[in-house]
């Protein structure tokens, strides 16, 4: 893609899959490079250092794993390890909003929230 260009969609379309709060892995992502490249298999874990993305890969001879695919510059690296956790985040903060949306008007009146009736 030319440098001098903006792209007419979106650089990364990010889906997140399977939110585990429990053990280092604590989600999966697939990613759309605009929309001409997709990357299934992505990790978010969670590190000493809090958490990170983990691309997909294999175990080599030597027993190393090796990135399949991956952002070859410092500066795309960043960007797309931002673009996959802010969807992680706004997918936690919607699941939040859903669950609290979701509880029953017994837990609701318990809580002291008004219950509304219908017809």
């Amino acid at each position: 893609m030319p440098k001098n260009t903006t792209p007419a969609v979106p650089k990364y379309d990010v889906k997140i899959h399977s939110i585990r709060p429990e053990g280092s892995c604590k989600a999966t992502a697939s990613v759309n490079v605009y929309g001409d490249f997709a990357v299934r298999g992505i990790k978010i874990m969670e590190g000493s250092k809090g958490l990170f993305i983990s691309m997909p890969s294999y175990r080599a001879g030597n027993g190393e794993y090796k990135d399949i695919c991956f952002p070859c510059t410092k500066e795309a690296k960043a960007e797309f390890d931002k673009a996959v956790l802010g969807a992680y985040q706004q997918a936690l903060t919607q699941g939040q909003t859903t669950a609290l949306k979701q509880e029953s008007p017994a837990q609701q009146q318990e809580q002291g929230q008004p219950v509304m009736g219908g017809m």
